[in-house]
């Protein structure tokens, strides 16, 4: 624990120091952190009432009167008497207000282009990756969010072995046969892919990999749903239920007349969705696997 906190406060310090958040001026303007940020949320809307603008910064309610009557000062802010409720007052930025933030807006862009401009490709989809998972980890990602089910690109084979060894091991304490497991799956994938037969796909939510699944070749009449997988930090955004629905769309336009999948009775999330997606539990046998006793399942769906 104390070695996480120590990374995450110098990186806090190192961010701080690159972006120059604690000069006098931010972005060689002369407004603080904390005035561009109120500036910058006045801008989202026409007029705020001054308790919802204090509730979306979460700032103390004198803090943000200081900042607003400075802003006002310098003629960036109006306030006037609330329509709702004439005891309150709302706040709305004022023509130069908004030359105010629209400078700001602009530097801020300039800068961070500044910084990613020598990355590459890789880098800046590891950057943007890195984010989001920083946001949902520590929930702090409040805005909607920006969800796409695409097919592999370089890259993701690896990283759905990695995944999956990593989150079952912490998970269920599964061990490293797993992840092997896995990885000969999609070894064999890619051996004897047969592009009409067979498909796989990768769930982004803002840009960073969420989840992934496969829908492969039993036989001639029968696909499998295999290595469905959704990121802890990414569940309850329904990325599972659009997985599973696309590899039964496709199973389905490919001519498949059923399709199959095998699980463990542990893993009770996906077992709800393969039931909402009106699969039927067809088997069951007891096995030792990963260091663990288990109980293997096999579901079905007749798409015909």
């Amino acid at each position: 624990m104390s070695s996480t906190v120590s990374r995450i406060r110098s990186f806090n310090r190192g961010w701080t120091e690159i972006l120059g958040l604690l000069d006098q001026g931010l972005l060689e303007t002369e407004h603080s952190l904390t005035e561009a940020r109120v500036i910058f949320e006045l801008a989202q809307k026409d007029r705020w009432e001054r308790l919802d603008l204090k509730n979306r910064l979460d700032m103390d309610h004198s803090h943000l009167t200081r900042v607003l009557s400075r802003l006002e000062e310098k003629r960036l802010v109006s306030s006037k008497k609330s329509s709702s409720d004439g005891r309150a007052l709302s706040v709305a930025l004022t023509p130069e207000g908004h030359e105010a933030f629209a400078t700001l807006d602009q530097r801020s862009a300039d800068q961070i282009g500044e910084l990613i401009a020598p990355l590459s490709q890789d880098q800046r989809s590891g950057l943007i990756e890195a984010m989001t998972i920083i946001e949902s980890v520590l929930g702090r990602a409040s805005r909607e969010r920006e969800i796409t089910i695409r097919g592999l690109r370089p890259g993701d084979m690896g990283w759905v072995i990695q995944r999956h060894g990593a989150i079952y091991a912490d998970e269920f304490d599964w061990e490293a046969d797993f992840e092997g497991l896995v990885a000969r799956i999609v070894a064999d994938y890619y051996e004897i892919l047969e592009l009409a037969r067979e498909n796989a796909w990768i769930a982004e939510v803002d840009g960073a990999r969420a989840g992934c699944i496969f829908c492969c070749e039993r036989d001639p009449e029968t696909a499998q749903l295999r290595i469905l997988l959704v990121e802890p930090w990414a569940r309850g955004l329904g990325l599972g239920t659009r997985l599973v629905d696309k590899c039964i769309r496709f199973a389905k336009d490919a001519g498949y007349s059923r399709i199959t999948l095998w699980t463990n009775d542990v893993l009770t999330s996906a077992r709800r969705i393969y039931e909402a997606a009106a699969f039927e539990l067809v088997e069951e046998e007891r096995h030792h696997s990963f260091g663990h006793d288990l109980v293997g399942q096999n579901w079905q769906l007749e798409l015909l």
